[in-house]
């Protein structure tokens, strides 16, 4: 279905199917955005076989509160609204309550729930629907009608006549109050239209009000027979209808003639005798082809109210059975019914009568808050249990917002077919939240309409180029949704995306900076965990950590049975399970490039438990440490440029691409093997140092056969225990080697106790002060004159040093400070520091990760971020330092302007 990377380079950066894969990450609604966004995305999804799997489009579902939200305070999807507002500034246009989106539940009928994000007005309530509209409440008069794919708002002017009160739907008129029921978007606005032509209707208890444009006023419809309360409200044929909640029917031209009682209830005498049509809501929808009116009557569905007087039914459920993460129950027949209503309203001086209709034939209706929703349902069957969705039913959910008590059921399927019994099942919401569940259908059928030009919103792009369907807000959702591989999948569909998620006003992917990949806190399991337990967890999905920011995931599919080995830019080694097979790939592009084996003559290869083993032919075993990319590989060499270097503990190899590994020769015989530590190749030499006293080897690998290495003496002698490392400098000309102390801790073994950080949810530390070296030296000038000399640096400037597993990364953090200013731990990214990670994939150091100052204040503590102790031996991924980058996207955007 799409393009993907070729050995000559393509447009695109994305693999067989890009569309689903990120779908798949997203929730439905801002799947359905993205899109919507290019026209690459709408193409794709228009042919797409597989996406309907993965999200839930063109299926009716309940769009109904989250069951993690915890109103009012608090909103789930608030971390892009917060983002925003922490360093940059307010946009002009756009009010603050615009930058957040709520997160809620859609609850298909035969498929587990999946999350949706609805723009949100702050504290808006939802009181209607219709296709890509809802509409939506706020206090005092502030109502507006939201596009849920692309964000645009169209405010609702107040109702002049009615006066508000401390409750959002309560109004008084005429010393009546009055309850709003709810909005029904009669026609919606379309871009055709400019968005300044809609018909929608204000439904009260004793009130009906229409508004057919944003600059007009509403029209309150009187009604001197009113005797009950409204309960439902549409437009057809140009014609206001209203059902009351005893069943009278009402009609109004606005231009000539109303109101008219075109008819009473017409309810069966079995129910007219047992007064069942009083526990039970009248409907108003139209036929399919939009030329009838229909009128629906549900009974039996009960709302906690009392009714003396009245028989009162009570629906006990016959059976129950857990599908989907919800009970369905079932009603036995005589409990709740459903009766539905026709009439031809081409005359209604005087009115046609009703005909009862007995069949929908393929066709259901869902009725709720939302406008009615009459579409063609395909019956099923699955594992031999007929589906909840059915062809010939009637769908009903809460008929207003702000119900005293929540209908029971609250959400119910009523069959025309008389042997089918009513089934209905709960939310999970409870009934002190704001939200009424409603029918919502995600679609991207709309798609098109999104990006037609209107005078707030330009296509830019033109036909074949980029729409521009998407505000920078809805990118920043779709962004926040992603994995940080998948955006950077997203920023290279086009130049406009790329463009808005590389300015990354919300600070959510922090690119260029370093941050820890390590496994994700699943993976930290306990002590009572084993490794089988372990390789059932999913073990593709990784946390990229940020040092003061939320943690984001990376999706790594290549890392599926496999353990990384090292990492340097985009590209990561890893080997499989039993660490026969290496290999490089490319974490944006997944592009594999395998490794030779190790030379036969030189090294034996074993496996035991799932540690690959390693010795040397002649009998000492060797362990593997790391594999240094000293080279990444580039297009421009055909990905056969890379340079690697294999440390183990007592030898090195190295590898160019396109040629074998080559055994480095140390000077010390056996067994007086070296005991390396770390490795790194610098103007085609290769140096390596020896962890017993700091001495430093080095090869030039120019020569086929290298010769025996120089020695570089280290630049301390004493009997401290040194943690060695070595990396460039930032110009990339000298070498540096830096030292820590082996092992801190305090007095008597005590541990410091952890101090949660909030802001990406690590532990800290705060050890006593280590000592840090820093020394440097131009190798190939000292190795001329024969006199190796270090120069210690006494400071970074503006950089940091992070060290590990991974190629060293020397980060510029110019922007950053040195020290905090309060002494505290935090912000723990700081320039002129040393960061220290896993040194290899064995080593389980403790504490995990040090921050080091080059130049501390006196008594200035070791900042440590503790990661759990028990269980690393299991996990088997250490954390390493890796950096996230944008670039790639540049490089593969299409050449035509976007």
């Amino acid at each position: 279905m799409a393009r993907s990377i070729n050995e000559s380079g393509s447009s695109w950066v994305f693999p067989d199917g890009p569309l689903e894969e990120i779908a798949s990450r997203c929730d439905v609604i801002t799947a359905a955005s993205l899109v919507g966004s290019c026209k690459f995305y709408h193409d794709s999804a228009t042919q797409s076989v597989a996406l309907p799997a993965s999200q839930p489009f063109g299926m009716p579902c309940v769009l109904h509160t989250h069951q993690t939200e915890v109103p009012p305070a608090h909103n789930p999807f608030s971390r892009v609204h917060k983002f925003k507002q922490q360093g940059a500034q307010k946009d002009k246009q756009h009010d603050a309550k615009d930058r957040k989106g709520t997160l809620c539940q859609l609850t298909p009928l035969d498929r587990i729930s999946s999350d949706a994000v609805i723009p949100d007005g702050g504290t808006g309530m939802w009181a209607g629907a219709n296709g890509d509209w809802i509409a939506l409440l706020g206090f005092p008069w502030n109502w507006e009608l939201v596009n849920v794919y692309t964000g645009r708002r169209i405010p609702l002017p107040p109702i002049s006549e009615f006066k508000s009160t401390p409750d959002k739907l309560v109004f008084e008129s005429n010393d009546q109050h009055l309850q709003l029921l709810k909005i029904a978007i009669c026609r919606v606005p379309t871009a055709a239209s400019n968005y300044t032509s809609f018909s929608v209707l204000a439904i009260f208890n004793a009130a009906i009000a229409v508004l057919h444009c944003a600059s007009s006023r509403w029209t309150v419809l009187d009604n001197q027979f009113l005797a009950y309360g409204y309960s439902d409200a549409i437009i057809h044929k140009g014609i206001v209808f209203a059902v009351t909640q005893t069943g009278e029917v009402y009609a109004w031209n606005q231009l000539s003639w109303g109101p008219l009682l075109i008819s009473t209830a017409p309810i069966p005498p079995e129910l007219d005798e047992q007064g069942r049509y009083n526990l039970g809501s009248w409907w108003l929808a139209r036929s399919p082809d939009g030329s009838r009116l229909f009128l629906v009557h549900t009974w039996g569905v009960t709302d906690g109210r009392d009714y003396t007087g009245l028989v009162r039914i009570l629906p006990a459920a016959a059976t129950s059975e857990g599908r989907h993460g919800r009970t369905i129950r079932g009603y036995g027949k005589g409990l709740l019914g459903c009766e539905v209503y026709s009439m031809d309203t081409s005359q209604l001086m005087p009115p046609r009568p009703w005909r009862r209709i007995i069949s929908l034939g393929s066709y259901s209706l869902f009725l709720g808050v939302n406008y009615p929703i009459i579409i063609p349902v395909e019956d099923g069957a699955e594992h031999d249990r007929p589906n909840m969705a059915r062809s010939n039913s009637v769908y009903t959910s809460h008929h207003a917002v702000g119900l005293a008590y929540p209908p029971s059921p609250e959400i119910c399927r009523f069959s025309l077919n008389s042997e089918d019994c009513t089934v209905g099942f709960q939310t999970n919401i409870r009934w002190t939240w704001r939200q009424v569940p409603l029918w919502l259908i995600p679609s991207f059928a709309n798609a098109r309409q999104w990006n037609l030009p209107s005078r707030h919103r330009l296509c830019r792009g033109g036909g074949e180029g980029h729409w521009e369907a998407l505000t920078g807000d809805n990118t920043d959702l779709i962004a926040a949704h992603l994995d940080v591989t998948y955006t950077v999948r997203l920023a290279a569909c086009s130049r406009e995306l790329y463009d808005r998620i590389s300015k990354d006003e919300g600070k959510m992917h922090h690119w260029g900076e370093p941050c820890l990949l390590m496994p994700p806190p699943a993976y930290w399991f306990d002590e009572h965990w084993d490794w089988a337990t372990a390789s059932r967890l999913h073990d593709t999905v990784y946390d990229l950590v940020p040092l003061d920011h939320p943690r984001r995931s990376v999706a790594l599919p290549f890392m599926h049975d496999r353990k990384w080995l090292g990492a340097n830019g985009d590209w990561i080694a890893a080997a499989d399970h039993h660490g026969y097979q290496w290999c490089l790939v490319n974490v944006y592009t997944e592009r594999h490039i395998p490794l030779p084996s190790l030379p036969a003559s030189k090294i034996d290869h074993s496996s035991f438990s799932y540690q690959p083993a390693y010795s040397f032919n002649w009998g000492p075993a060797i362990d593997l440490l790391k594999i240094v990319i000293c080279q990444v590989p580039t297009k421009g060499g055909r990905y056969a440029d890379y340079k690697l270097i294999a440390l183990f503990d007592k030898t090195i190899f190295y590898l160019e691409g396109g040629g074998d590994w080559r055994m480095l020769e140390a000077l010390t015989p056996a067994p007086d093997y070296p005991n390396y530590c770390d490795a790194i190749e610098l103007g085609g030499h290769v140096f390596a140092v020896d962890e017993t006293d700091g001495s430093t080897y080095f090869w030039d690998t120019a020569n086929e056969n290298p010769m025996l290495p120089f020695v570089i003496p280290p630049p301390v002698v004493d009997d401290q225990q040194y943690a060695w490392f070595l990396a460039p400098s930032a110009d990339g000309k000298r070498l540096m080697i830096i030292l820590t102390v082996n092992k801190i801790g305090i007095a008597n073994a005590e541990v410091p106790p952890d101090i949660p950080y909030a802001a990406n949810g690590l532990q800290l530390r705060q050890y006593p002060p280590v000592a840090t070296y820093v020394f440097e030296l131009d190798p190939l000038s000292t190795a001329r004159a024969g006199d190796f000399l270090w120069r210690q640096v006494n400071s970074l400037s503006d950089h940091s040093l992070f060290l590990g597993l991974n190629y060293p990364i020397i980060a510029n953090l110019k922007k950053r400070e040195s020290k905090a200013p309060d002494g505290t731990l935090v912000p723990f990214m700081r320039k002129n520091c040393v960061y220290t990670a896993y040194r290899n994939i064995r080593y389980n150091q403790y504490p995990k990760i040090l921050r080091c100052n080059l130049q501390p204040d006196e008594g200035e503590t070791v900042g440590v971020i503790s990661l759990p102790k028990d269980g690393w031996d299991s996990v088997r991924q250490a954390a390493m330092w890796f950096k996230p980058a944008l670039n790639i996207a540049r490089s593969v955007l299409p050449l035509k302007k976007q």
